[in-house]
């Protein structure tokens, strides 16, 4: 047994602990029905698991530094550890952070972790959409899931930017003012959205509390309220499930899975007798001498996992503080960015390099690439489209739109239970290839400046060949995927003539364990 299998354990035994002593006390088994909701005892499920704890942690790093951080841009005299600040007038925002990263004991510690765990929040969600996509989770009932999921991502990349622009440094001053120049873009109500969210022209007096106050309480607020709807339905709905191993049986032979009571059962579903309502637990089957339930390789109406508690409970506890412990590490050992180097922001100064933090760099990459006569003014109506909202607005806007959307163009009439092998999916594999691709094309389109220096030329003569690159390399890798996966999964299912179910985006045939679902919800 390896140390990680005896810390979960151990985690197992504490977490059965404290169930046996809060039973007594608050009559949990009226609760046995949520509690002992079934998860899959799959590692790639726990990527949400991830994303939630660090927000969690965003929460809790983010009530330390605000009640440091002044969000101003009034002057004020700075006294601090800093000797070249020393007696300078600065912006209120600016002075808080260097006190927060060189004065408050642990600023600099919690500064880093609130960055990282920013950061892990982003990534976290983009490998859980792409895990969801590839195996083909968001299929029905699940498409509502997949939108909120959307809408999150959205949101997470809102919030780094919002917080990005707080320290009032010169980079992010700078960097920050990409995304005014982007709101004022926006045809008619362009604006009305500069005042909106930056308080006029950038920067004024009203910039830096506008964007504080999205930032600590209108994007959480929202983000908290999109994962409580996602709990909800995750709740309400029964999990996707990986193709069943070979230990259980085919259809017909029934396997005992392990439990002593309904609620430790590491089963759930509305199938069986006896039966009870969505989410919950019951006894599926045919229970043996030893109180023990059954269940199928196909029986798609039941989850096989491990009841929400105690077992989910501890390991989600182990989760967490992994990825506390993760958090710590990047917080100890990798600095974030030196707002004391940058200085205070100059509106008559920009730095030498101005780029936006990864999850944003697509983005940045667009505005680099569109050339001067994507702008135009529409006739008659004499309203005027700038490349910037074409490329900063509109594109991300359509990119974030076909995602949301993906759904319903993969749809199934019939409900889906179990996971799907990607490479049984040759189309909505290479979809999502070339999709990876296009991103990844337009992230190093937004480092222009750096490739051609790399390489020794300009960006102008970059620019044309990632343009090509970006249009030419995405749809030309998806049509190789899709030929790969097709062609595979003709030459595997040809003997048995089941190509057409893997064309259609089902579970493989051939090695697959994975039956035909049902349309059960």
């Amino acid at each position: 047994m390896s140390r990680i299998d005896r810390l979960a354990d151990r985690a197992t035994e504490v977490g059965t602990r404290a169930y046996d002593w809060t039973d007594q006390r608050f009559d949990l088994d009226s609760g046995r029905e949520f509690l002992g909701k079934a998860f899959p005892a799959e590692d790639s499920f726990l990527l949400g698991e991830i994303a939630l704890f660090c927000f969690l942690i965003l929460i809790l790093t983010g009530l330390f530094l605000g009640m440091f951080f002044e969000p101003s841009t009034s002057d004020v005299e700075y006294e601090g550890s800093v000797d070249r600040y020393q007696g300078e007038e600065m912006p209120e925002a600016f002075v808080s952070v260097l006190h927060i990263t060189y004065d408050i004991p642990f600023g600099m510690f919690i500064r880093r972790m609130h960055h990282w765990a920013a950061h892990l929040f982003v990534a976290s969600i983009g490998l859980h959409m792409l895990r969801v996509f590839f195996t083909g989770a968001y299929r029905n009932p699940r498409e509502p899931n997949w939108v909120v999921g959307t809408g999150l991502a959205g949101l997470a990349m809102g919030a780094a930017y919002t917080g990005y622009a707080l320290p009032f440094d010169e980079f992010a001053a700078t960097a920050t003012s990409i995304g005014y120049n982007l709101a004022i873009s926006v045809p008619v109500v362009g604006d009305v959205l500069g005042k909106a969210f930056f308080g006029g022209e950038f920067p004024s007096s009203a910039t830096i509390p506008r964007l504080y106050f999205l930032h600590v309480l209108v994007i959480p607020v929202a983000i908290a309220g999109l994962l409580g709807v996602h709990m909800a339905i995750l709740l309400r709905q029964k999990h996707t499930e990986a193709p069943r191993d070979d230990d259980v049986p085919a259809p017909g032979e029934a396997t005992v899975v392990e439990s002593e009571t309904a609620a430790e059962s590491n089963v759930s579903g509305d199938t069986g007798d006896p039966v009870v309502g969505d989410g919950g637990v019951t006894a599926v089957g045919t229970d043996d001498h030893r109180g023990r339930s059954t269940v199928d390789r196909d029986d798609d109406s039941v989850v096989v996992g491990l009841p929400a508690f105690p077992n989910q409970a501890a390991v989600s506890a182990v989760v967490f503080f992994l990825t506390l412990a993760t958090l710590s590490t990047l917080a100890g050992f990798l600095p974030v960015h030196n707002i004391a180097e940058y200085g205070p922001n100059n509106p008559a100064g920009t730095p030498e390099l101005i780029m936006p933090d990864w999850f944003l760099m697509w983005v940045y990459g667009f505005l680099k690439l569109l050339p001067s006569w994507t702008s135009f003014t529409v006739p008659v109506v004499g309203i005027h489209v700038s490349a910037e909202f074409v490329g900063g607005v509109l594109m991300p806007a359509l990119v974030f739109g076909a995602i949301a959307v993906w759904p319903f163009v993969d749809y199934h009439d019939e409900s889906t239970h179990f996971t799907a092998n990607p490479l049984a999916r040759p189309w909505q594999t290479a979809v999502g290839v070339a999709a990876i691709q296009f991103v990844m094309i337009a992230s190093i389109a937004g480092m222009n400046n750096l490739l051609g220096r790399a390489v020794g030329v300009g960006t102008e003569v970059v620019n044309p060949i990632l343009t090509v690159a970006l249009l030419v390399v995405p749809v030309g890798s998806g049509l190789v995927v899709y030929r790969v996966l097709r062609g595979s999964a003709a030459d595997t299912d040809g003997d048995d003539g089941d190509t057409d179910a893997v064309a259609d985006g089902g579970t493989p045939a051939a090695d697959d364990r994975a039956p035909e679902v049902s349309d059960d919800g």
